[in-house]
């Protein structure tokens, strides 16, 4: 591990490995990226804050013709 950047990324890169072996999802459909201490959500001088830190996070972001086509069915 070089610094958390790259700890971030690898923990981001595990997680799709897993959505791709486990459960198949496309690896062109996905991407992994990790913000390491340059995007906290809490403090690290605690070990609560460091731990909501260590955090993974799941975007699902929508194809928008697929999203339309479905709103005009109704």
């Amino acid at each position: 591990m070089l610094d958390n950047w790259d700890l971030s990324v690898k923990r981001a890169t595990a997680v799709v490995r897993i959505l791709q072996n486990q459960y198949g999802l496309e690896p062109a459909k996905m991407a992994a990226a990790g913000r390491g201490e340059y995007v906290p959500v809490s403090t690290n001088d605690t070990n609560e804050g460091r731990a909501q830190n260590r955090r993974t996070r799941i975007v699902i972001l929508p194809q928008l013709d697929q999203f339309f086509k479905l709103l005009e069915h109704k």
